[in-house]
C-alpha cells in the first residue's frame, strides 16, 4: 500500500496538491480585493479594514505563516509538475500550436511558470512595501488609539507614476497567470466533467479579467486623484 507521502511525490499527487493549493489562493485572492477596494469607500474605509486585520494579534501571525506555505507549497508543486511535464516530452516542437479544447493549451498555460515565477517576485516587493514598510499612524473613529495608516502608504506609493506603472504591468501579468491558472486548478482536483470544462474555461476567462481589472484600478485610482496626504506630517512609531 503505498504511503501519503509517496503519493504526493507521484505526478497525480503533485497535480493534486497544486489544483488545491491553486483553488485555495483564487479564494485569497478575491478576500484581499475585496479588501483593497474599500478604498473606494473612503480612508476610514481602508483604515478600518487594516485596523480590523491587525487586531487578530497573534491569529494574523499564523495566518500569514499558513499563506506563506500556502504560497510555497503551490510554487514548489508548480515547478515539480512542470519538470515532470518536460521530462516526459519526447518530441519538441519549433512551433507550438493549441492542442484543442481537450487540452485547453495556451499561450498563457505554456508560460506558467514564468508568469508564477515573476508573481512570487512581486509578492516578496509588494510585502516589503505594505506590510513590513512604514508604520505611519492616524486617528480613526470608533477607536480609542492611532491605527495603522494603510491609506497614506498606498497613496503616498501610487502617486509615483513609476510604482504605479509597474502594479497595473504586474496585474495584467495576474490577470493572465489567472486565464489559465483557474481552469487548471479545478481540474487538478478532479471537479471538472466533461460537460463542464467549457464553462469552467470560459468562466476563467471572466475571472481573469475581473481581478485584474480590479486590482489594477486602484493604483490608477489613486494616482490620477487629488493627493489628500499632501502637506501631512503623520505620526510613526520609533
Amino acid at each position: 500500500m503505498s504511503t501519503p507521502r509517496f503519493q504526493l511525490r507521484s505526478s497525480i499527487g503533485k497535480k493534486l496538491l497544486n489544483g488545491l493549493t491553486g483553488v485555495l489562493l483564487l479564494l485569497f485572492i478575491v478576500a484581499h480585493l475585496a479588501g483593497n477596494l474599500t478604498i473606494f469607500v473612503g480612508k476610514d474605509a481602508l483604515n478600518g479594514y487594516a485596523a480590523a486585520t491587525h487586531s487578530l494579534g497573534a491569529l494574523l501571525i499564523v495566518i500569514e505563516l499558513g499563506l506563506a506555505g500556502l504560497f510555497l507549497a503551490h510554487a514548489v508543486s508548480a515547478i515539480s509538475v512542470w519538470r515532470d511535464n518536460r521530462a516526459a516530452r519526447d518530441t519538441r516542437y519549433v512551433v507550438s500550436k493549441s492542442k484543442g479544447a481537450q487540452s485547453k493549451q495556451t499561450l498563457a498555460s505554456r508560460t506558467m511558470i514564468v508568469t508564477g515565477l515573476v508573481l512570487l517576485a512581486f509578492l516578496i516587493l509588494h510585502l516589503w512595501q505594505f506590510r513590513f514598510g512604514p508604520d505611519h499612524r492616524t486617528a480613526l473613529p470608533g477607536h480609542a488609539g492611532d491605527v495603522w495608516d494603510l491609506h497614506r502608504i498606498v497613496v503616498d506609493t501610487f502617486k509615483d507614476p513609476i510604482w504605479t506603472g509597474l502594479y497595473v504591468a504586474v496585474m495584467v501579468l495576474l490577470g493572465f497567470h489567472l486565464r489559465h491558472g483557474f481552469w487548471s486548478a479545478f481540474q487538478s482536483i478532479g471537479a471538472l466533467n466533461p460537460k463542464l470544462r467549457p464553462l469552467a474555461f470560459s468562466a476563467g476567462l471572466i475571472f481573469a479579467i475581473v481581478i485584474a481589472v480590479g486590482f489594477l484600478v486602484l493604483p490608477i485610482f489613486v494616482y490620477l486623484a487629488p493627493d489628500p496626504n499632501a502637506g501631512v506630517v503623520g505620526l510613526v512609531k520609533p
